[in-house]
């Protein structure tokens, strides 16, 4: 498969999978509270939905809160292409490793606290003041979580990581190895807004944080932004489930194993809903000076995982 191909492969896929798991998220989140709740493609509606609609925007918005939307999803939807989904080499693996991964993440989120701040609502610069907070401890233990396997692998590539990780060895499910699972599954709570940190389908004021800063989108920009939410999402989750158990991923570029990798990677994504699904149904939301509590529990994860790698080898 050449190199256009398959990013081609990989951008159909971040694109068209991401709101399905959103949508499966829903669905079972809604079960398992004895509710009918949406159904799986429902996502897909709603963003045909706002692309359909018109935009209303504040007259007191600038430039900025045109063109942060597009920012957010190209941001988002590059640091995708970085990270290997049913293959080991990454189609932009190229041009970055793990700085550049978090990086694009962090661009993303600059730009929609940026966005959240510009028309001048209330709302929005709470959610924004917010957004920030939550990633200055966020963001250091999901890099520490990912130095942890980078260096047993010898590359911050994450191609490379995966490549390394493929052999059957016992690291893999070594307690160095969870602790940092541990670490950045809290941190995919907390970065795609989800309980208890966040309540995605919450429109209270004092509580909400991802919500209050898309209060003033609608229309094509909304779009784009609950789509770069997917997207991100499912970036995530492949993080976890990709750079830590590797299982399944094709080396090759043919048709069987190619085909074998998507469902092996679609095993592991239910996985990985489930258990946000059981942590969202058995959690209630925190209170907000009690978040950084549980991100900082993470960090500490991350960090003995982090230093067990030099200490024990």
């Amino acid at each position: 498969m050449t190199s256009y191909l398959a990013i081609l492969f990989q951008t159909v896929l971040l694109l068209a999978l991401s709101p399905l798991l959103t949508g499966l998220i829903r669905n079972w989140k809604a079960k398992l509270q004895n509710r009918r709740g949406p159904r799986p493609w429902q996502p897909y509606l709603d963003l045909a939905k706002f692309l359909r609609k018109d935009m209303v925007i504040s007259e007191h918005a600038s430039w900025i809160f045109r063109v942060m939307p597009y920012i957010l999803f190209t941001s988002t939807l590059l640091a995708g292409l970085m990270m290997p989904l049913v293959s080991a080499p990454a189609p932009l693996s190229l041009f970055g490793g793990v700085l550049a991964f978090v990086g694009l993440l962090a661009l993303g989120r600059f730009f929609l606290a940026l966005g959240g701040l510009d028309p001048a609502s209330a709302f929005g610069g709470m959610g924004s003041s917010r957004e920030m907070t939550i990633a200055a401890i966020a963001e250091p233990a999901m890099m520490l979580a990912i130095f942890t396997v980078a260096i047993g692998a010898g590359s911050t590539d994450l191609s490379h990581m995966v490549q390394s990780n493929l052999v059957p060895t016992w690291k893999l499910v070594s307690p160095t190895h969870a602790m940092a699972f541990v670490a950045l599954f809290i941190v995919l709570i907390a970065e795609t807004g989800r309980i208890p940190v966040d309540n995605p389908a919450t429109h209270l004021e004092l509580t909400m944080i991802h919500e209050a800063m898309l209060l003033e989108y609608s229309g094509r920009y909304l779009a784009l932004m609950e789509w770069g939410a997917s997207i991100k999402q499912l970036v995530l989750m492949t993080l976890l489930a990709n750079v830590f158990l590797p299982i399944g991923i094709a080396t090759d570029t043919t048709a069987s194993s190619l085909g074998l990798s998507v469902l092996v990677f679609g095993a592991k994504l239910l996985v990985l809903a489930v258990e946000v699904v059981l942590v969202e149904t058995t959690n209630a939301k925190l209170r907000l000076f009690r978040v950084p509590d549980l991100l900082s529990a993470a960090f500490v994860f991350a960090t003995l995982a982090l230093l067990s790698t030099f200490l024990f080898g």
